[in-house]
């Protein structure tokens, strides 16, 4: 004889193991409980760094909820190019990692910027070595950074990671599956996502690691493309994957399971190659990018599927900027 279903009364709560939030029930359905202070106006994304056509040290930020061009935020302390998206945030702080001076060197500096405030960005601490063109993640707590080139024509599989709220030098993380660079990311609160790359030439390929410990990457499954140089983002359960090799196609995955991507829309509203991302817990944001300069961003709406729709303009047309938020999916 089976049992009666259980009826959920209105008020009860739950903690969602996929999602890491507390989740009450409204009579209807499961809604998260929020906890974090919310700026103003929402989430906002920063975009630090480019070519355009000289090296810039200079940061744009956007308000992600709404629509509108970007506004001058502070700089730098070093003007740098990375292909990869090599920022990782917390609710409050947005760190960039690495990049090169063109033709060269690699540095192995991290920035810190406080998000809420406008200013010029800090010193934190040194990257493992000298690298450009990796990919940033992160949690609340901790910020990891995942292949890279540590010089012309040469690829790592190293991953790091720091304590986003303290400051100082990276520390071994792990190791991805293969050696390469200019992959794409994103981030639940517990997993960490790297997709795509090159190797030489692109890869199709996607790793997972889990944040808060530390390990080598986990076949997670496949883009519908090989691609490298696009860009990543999230909402707590879906991770989104744009551009990349000239090529407009966005993909998308549910973090928590495993398996290849899917098909969720074309990129119309910013580069190609080299494209800046962030994210809210609803919207994707790419912005930049080539095969020529632009300044356009565009974004979507991570929950559903569909092509990117115009936003505003950067402060400057460029290319191989990095992009964080404090809204993103990892918090």
């Amino acid at each position: 004889m089976s049992l009666p279903p259980v009826e959920v009364p209105s008020g009860a709560m739950r903690f969602n193991s996929d999602s890491q939030k507390l989740e009450y029930f409204d009579g209807a359905q499961w809604l998260q409980v929020s906890t974090k202070e919310t700026l103003t106006g929402g989430p906002r994304g920063l975009f630090g760094g480019g070519y355009s056509p000289t090296l810039l040290n200079v940061v744009d930020y956007i308000t992600i909820n709404t629509q509108g061009n970007a506004v001058d935020f502070g700089d730098l302390t070093q003007a740098r190019i990375s292909q990869g998206g090599s920022t990782c945030s917390s609710s409050t702080r947005g760190v960039w990692g690495g990049g090169r001076n063109v033709p060269s060197p690699n540095f192995n500096i991290i920035d810190y910027v406080t998000i809420s405030s406008t200013g010029n960005a800090l010193s934190f601490g040194s990257l493992l070595g000298t690298r450009h063109d990796l990919t940033g993640f992160s949690s609340s707590t901790r910020g990891v950074w995942a292949g890279n080139s540590p010089g012309v024509g040469t690829y790592s599989n190293v991953i790091e990671y720091i304590t986003i709220s303290s400051t100082g030098n990276s520390i071994s993380f792990g190791t991805l599956q293969e050696v390469k660079s200019i992959a794409m990311s994103c981030s639940s609160p517990t997993r960490g996502i790297i997709a795509g790359g090159y190797t030489g030439s692109a890869v199709n390929t996607i790793d997972y690691v889990t944040i808060a410990s530390t390990g080598n990457g986990v076949d997670y499954g496949d883009l519908t493309q090989a691609r490298f140089n696009g860009g990543g983002c999230s909402s707590p359960t879906r991770g989104v994957f744009a551009s990349g090799n000239s090529s407009n196609v966005i993909d998308f995955i549910t973090i928590a399971t495993l398996g290849n991507a899917q098909d969720f829309g074309d990129l119309t509203s910013s580069g190609l190659n080299y494209i800046s991302s962030c994210s809210s817990p609803t919207r994707g944001i790419f912005a930049g990018g080539g095969p020529t300069k632009v300044n356009t961003i565009g974004y979507i709406t991570i929950a559903t599927t569909g092509n990117s729709v115009y936003f505003g303009d950067l402060t400057t047309v460029k290319t191989q900027a990095n992009a964080c938020s404090n809204g993103h999916g990892g918090l």
